[in-house]
């Protein structure tokens, strides 16, 4: 195994990796049972405490 063949295969893998790993998050974000969680989350700014 080169170089070249360790640094195509960490790309690949860093692609497919960094790829799920943003579906996994857009998913989360998304998912109905979150809405109120970051709805709440959102007013934050807009509190006067």
């Amino acid at each position: 195994m080169t170089y070249e063949d360790v640094v195509s295969f960490a790309g690949a893998f860093g692609l497919i990796f960094f790829m799920v790993l943003f579906g996994i998050v857009l998913v989360y974000a998304l998912w109905p049972g979150n809405k109120a969680k970051f709805d709440k989350a959102a007013r934050i700014p807009m509190r006067e405490d």
